[in-house]
């Protein structure tokens, strides 16, 4: 039996209390009984709107961080409406999921996310897109480098960060949060919610983890 998560969301702070969660959980759980799937955590997105960044919504960016760390590979929603409501970003999603071999089912919607010749049109489009973006950003980090290299002979110093006890883990957290899209400001808030010490000062910043993503994009 695989493993799922599923994934909740309402848009007003009023549907909190109502059927919304209720209605959506009973067709996922249906569909998952009906398709050999277990579902082993259920993600809350509690009054936060259908056209809001992941950064900004904790639940997906958490549950995003899990999939991409517990071997958990597949998402059930009641209707991709609940991950977004413009399709472009919805297509944006599924091929993100499927680049990092990742799976999201709508239970009520099954033949969306499959290989509809527009939908498969836009994925193209999207998948030569981030190919290309990403790499014009390691072409930059690199002449970044190579320019530090001239001005001052080397650009190595002090140790970096990760090669002291529990700093891989920690940069293993960071890695995983970037790639649900969370913000730097949003990593660093995470990591000082959950008590994770910075290597200097009382409390990361977005700056620093944006250093530590740097330095581990030109490794």
């Amino acid at each position: 039996m695989r493993k799922a998560f599923a994934y909740l969301r309402v848009s007003g702070k009023g549907q909190i209390e109502g059927d919304g969660f209720t209605r959506q959980l009973d067709a996922v759980r249906k569909y998952a009984a009906a398709s050999d799937l277990k579902i082993v955590n259920v993600y809350r997105e509690e009054g936060v709107s259908g056209t809001t960044d992941w950064e900004n919504r904790p639940a997906f960016a958490e549950m995003m961080a899990a999939m991409l760390s517990n071997g958990t590979r597949t998402v059930l929603v009641e209707r991709l409406d609940r991950v977004a409501r413009d399709l472009m970003v919805q297509e944006s999603i599924i091929a993100d999921f499927q680049r990092k071999g990742l799976e999201v089912i709508s239970v009520n919607e099954p033949d969306l996310c499959s290989n509809d010749p527009s939908r498969v049109l836009m994925r193209q489009m999207m998948g030569a897109f981030f190919q290309y973006e990403k790499s014009s950003l390691v072409a930059k980090l690199r002449g970044a480098r190579v320019r530090m290299r001239v001005s001052k002979g080397s650009c190595e110093g002090r140790k970096p960060y990760g090669s002291r006890k529990g700093e891989a883990e920690v940069i293993s957290r960071i890695l995983a949060l970037r790639h649900t899209g969370a913000a730097m400001d949003t990593i660093a808030e995470t990591l000082n919610s959950r008590g994770i010490p910075p290597r200097n000062g009382n409390k990361w910043h977005g700056s620093t983890v944006r250093n530590i993503l740097l330095r581990n994009a030109l490794d």
